[in-house]
């Protein structure tokens, strides 16, 4: 198969889909890879590595695109690589296509074999290629939504660990998944009051006996948000639909609750937010204000540390990658089903139900249409 690696293009994301190590693997085993030029500088990978590794360079995406059975990237494509794709090309990526009609709408009408990360899932029902990515941006919630406390940012002026005399920070965290769980652990780290809320007592009774006292767990429910929202000095966002939008949890009325200079981190905006009047931002531009209310809404948050996204992002893809290339796609996903959970788009179907609800779609199985 002949696979090609573009360079990302969103706003200060310098992670990349593939590593020199998985372009050898790659070569090895019979394949063409062709990696556009600097695609991996930003991470601490230079062309040269590259060509080390047996690949190609390229000068333009374009030339990536054209040549390309299968395109390995980090995120989803944006409206200036519309044109480059093709029918039958496999599309590799992070694609959150719940709350991104337009690219949906393309993908169908290109014919794409789109698969997302964001939706494999394991043989226990885990999603082990989104996994990685929560876990980073549950850890940079707390150490943003910290930063962005600082008066000099519109926040409150509030040190989350506080120092001896003074009350520590209050965090409240609504989802208690991965990227929640990894935000406590960084919110417990830093000796902040932590307070997690999610709807299912069993995450709650494991949370507990992992953190014991030094995380309060609450049921989720209108009358405890709106407790913990009044209460909070940082509060994330981490609730999840695999493929399917977030639920509206904290709503306009709610800002009014909370106190001047709170700051609300929205890991979930990938999938539509978890907040009502949170909107995508980046990292050129991260925050805005609404209501009193700092809002950081940066929709590739991993990619403020591209080194460590990189690498912990292709121990969980390349599996699968490896897997497409080695006994093609069809087959591939035929072998394994937690694959076929991927496919979000094939043969101009919609094949992910989440994703066919959230944007109002026919939705077809998978099965039904497969070659």
């Amino acid at each position: 198969m002949i696979i090609g690696c573009p360079k990302e293009l969103k706003n200060h994301e310098y992670r990349v889909g593939l590593i020199p190590d998985n372009v050898y693997t790659f070569v090895k085993e019979g394949h063409s890879v062709y990696v556009e030029t600097n695609a991996g500088v930003g991470a601490g990978f230079t062309d040269e590595m590259y060509k080390e590794a047996g690949a190609i360079i390229l000068d333009t995406a374009k030339e990536v695109y054209d040549i390309a059975d299968m395109i390995v990237k980090v995120k989803e494509p944006i409206e200036c690589e519309y044109d480059l794709l093709r029918e039958n090309q496999i599309l590799y990526t992070y694609l959150h296509l719940a709350p991104n009609a337009s690219l949906t709408k393309i993908l169908m009408e290109k014919g794409v074999k789109a698969v997302a990360y964001e939706t494999i899932t394991d043989k226990e029902g885990n999603l082990p290629c989104l996994r990685p990515m929560s876990q980073i941006a549950g850890r940079l919630s707390v150490q943003q939504g910290a930063k962005y406390l600082e008066k000099s940012f519109g926040g409150r002026g509030i040190l989350l660990g506080g120092v001896p005399g003074v009350e520590r920070g209050k965090i409240v965290i609504i989802g208690g998944g991965v990227a929640g769980t990894y935000a406590a652990k960084a919110a417990v780290g830093i000796d902040a009051q932590v307070t997690l809320l999610d709807i299912d007592l069993n995450r709650l009774s494991y949370l507990e006996d992992v953190f014991g006292a030094s995380v309060t767990t609450l049921y989720s429910t209108e009358a405890n948000i709106r407790k913990s929202l009044m209460e909070a000095d940082l509060v994330i966002g981490s609730v999840l639909i695999p493929g399917g939008k977030a639920p509206k949890l904290i709503r306009r009325e709610h800002l009014s609750l909370m106190k001047k200079g709170a700051v609300i981190v929205d890991i979930a905006i990938d999938q539509g937010g978890c907040c009502e009047t949170s909107e995508v931002t980046t990292h050129q531009e991260p925050v805005y204000i609404v209501d009193d209310i700092v809002h950081y809404c940066v929709g590739n948050m991993p990619g403020a540390v591209p080194y460590t996204s990189t690498l912990a992002l292709n121990n969980a893809t390349f599996k699968y990658a490896r897997m497409m290339a080695n006994y093609g796609f069809e087959k591939a996903i035929k072998m394994d089903t937690g694959l076929a959970n991927g496919v979000n788009i094939y043969a101009h179907k919609c094949v992910n139900q989440n994703v066919a609800e959230s944007l109002n779609l026919e939705y077809t199985e998978l099965d039904t249409v497969i070659a």
